[in-house]
């Protein structure tokens, strides 16, 4: 895959992002609440939203059971997930998301994942560390995990450039509605 491709694809969803998070969320948090309760107690892995990333945190705080926040462990490396509640102590981790200065560490089984673009076939196109996909593979080479986009849908794409090492998403989740792949 060329890598000025890959940086003109996130460049132009980069914009369209930020459109949208200045439009606002809608009832984004609410369709992805009523999504996860679907889920159950299922441990449920979030993110610290950062910039114009769409925010999952109410819903994630709805969540019935165990939540975790991802830790950059360093490059190259899989994410590892850190439990997290609602005004437990965080700190700013690589790249400037908090995360949480204390808790245990747990294995997923519902990911939300957030993304710079998505597209149809169900294919994201991230910040283009690989981190997700690494951790993504390996969730699933042990188990079953649920890995659920989390986005405005204006960021969805004709189509996003793709590698092989690169994983789809189970489920997507938009202010407007929830698409399976």
């Amino acid at each position: 895959m060329d890598i000025a491709v890959k940086k003109v694809a996130r460049a132009q969803a980069f914009a369209a992002r930020k459109q949208a998070f200045d439009a606002g969320q809608g009832q984004a948090a609410e369709i992805l609440a009523d999504f996860l309760a679907g889920q159950g107690s299922r441990v449920l892995a979030g993110y610290m939203p950062m910039r114009t990333e769409i925010d999952p945190l109410p819903a994630m705080a709805a969540h019935q059971g165990v939540v975790c926040v991802p830790v950059i462990m360093g490059a190259g490396q899989p994410l590892r997930f850190r439990e997290w509640s609602p005004g437990c102590a965080t700190v700013a981790g690589d790249f400037g998301a908090l995360i949480p200065v204390e808790g245990a560490w747990v294995e997923p089984q519902v990911l939300i994942v957030p993304l710079v673009g998505f597209d149809a076939r169900g294919y994201r196109l991230g910040y283009g560390g690989g981190f997700y996909d690494r951790t993504l593979e390996g969730l699933r080479a042990r188990g079953e995990v649920l890995a659920v986009g989390f986005a405005f849908a204006a960021q969805e794409m004709a189509e996003v450039p793709i590698e092989p090492t690169d994983q789809r998403l189970d489920v997507m989740v938009t202010e407007t509605a929830v698409r399976r792949f």
